[in-house]
């Protein structure tokens, strides 16, 4: 569930966390990066996330006009995600964000 006070600040930093400030979105906007998936493709790449919590994520990224969603009416039904240019902006901050991680973890 959103924390609306992440919502209603005025500060850039504390909207910019509350968009992508969890554990789960930075990987999924990883996972989905530069192709369209289905959701069943990101929930088998990220196993340890219910599908409850992947929805919830999707759709607070979808309102945050991070991530693309296209419902297709076809049975089964069929729904593909992809990354916004606003998305599409985010790559270069995760990839920053892994690269630190990477070199003081190691170090």
């Amino acid at each position: 569930m959103r924390d609306q006070n992440f919502c209603n600040s005025h500060c850039p930093l504390t909207r910019a966390i509350g968009s992508i400030g969890n554990k789960w979105k930075p990987l999924i906007v990883h996972v989905i990066r530069q192709r369209t998936v289905r959701f069943g493709q990101i929930d088998a790449f990220i196993p340890t996330i219910t599908r409850k919590v992947l929805t919830e994520q999707l759709k607070e990224l979808e309102e945050d006009g991070i991530v693309n969603r296209v419902a297709y009416k076809e049975l089964p039904p069929r729904v593909e995600y992809s990354l916004t240019e606003k998305g599409l902006a985010l790559l270069p901050i995760v990839d920053q964000i892994q690269d630190w991680y990477v070199k003081f973890e190691i170090a």
